[in-house]
């Protein structure tokens, strides 16, 4: 099982993220070994941007609260909003296919 992330960002948030980006990559880098994917959600706007997902490679709800709580974006107040959601991927290109066959 993983942990499916959802992040919703502040309003007027582009600065902010401009601001922490060089971090939260590193800091992403250094994760990555936990990270099945990542990314922004797009705005309404062309280059803007909404939010980001995580899913983190952990059974452990706790363990991916602190992935995200470690996250230079989170730490400085990026996310209005924030879900965790437990996730089971199962079928897809990412998981080779149907993983019920």
């Amino acid at each position: 099982m993983a942990w499916l992330v959802v992040c919703r960002d502040v309003a007027d948030s582009g600065a902010l993220r401009r601001r922490h980006l060089d971090s939260h990559l590193a800091y992403i880098e250094s994760v990555m070994d936990r990270v099945a994917v990542a990314g922004p959600l797009a705005g309404t706007n062309d280059g803007d941007f909404a939010g980001s997902i995580f899913v983190y490679l952990t059974d452990d709800r706790a363990v991916a609260e602190s992935l995200l709580h470690d996250d230079p974006y989170f730490q400085a107040g990026l996310y209005r909003e924030v879900e965790f959601h437990a996730f089971r991927a199962v079928a897809g290109n990412w998981v080779g296919g149907a993983a019920w066959r």
